[in-house]
């Protein structure tokens, strides 16, 4: 990455994504996916398991952009997608999470 792109990539605001999906294999891929058919780049992602495994949690960073509320609406459309909320860039999932990649 060049330092040009790098430091408009920095000067881009992030928000987080916060979906509650169903646990089985394949939707992570397709929630994701749905991401990388646009180009639309995902800088973190983090999945846990909810309550009996039924459900999954699933935290998206993304960059703030036009697009983006177009790109919460098509996975609102997700067959497995229950429920979408949007934050802002300081989610805790992902500032604790910095204090474990800190070497």
């Amino acid at each position: 990455m060049n330092a040009s792109t790098q430091s408009e990539r920095q000067a881009l605001a992030c928000t987080v994504v916060e979906l509650d999906v169903n646990n089985h294999a394949g939707v992570m891929s397709h929630v994701v996916g749905l991401f990388s058919r646009r180009a639309y780049n995902v800088e973190g992602i983090v999945v846990l398991p909810q309550g009996d495994g039924a459900t999954s949690r699933i935290w998206l960073q993304v960059n703030e952009d036009a697009r983006l509320e177009q790109m919460i609406k098509q996975v609102e459309k997700l067959e497995d997608v229950l429920a979408v909320r949007r934050h802002g860039n300081q989610h805790p999932v992902f500032e604790r999470l910095e204090e474990f990649t800190q070497a």
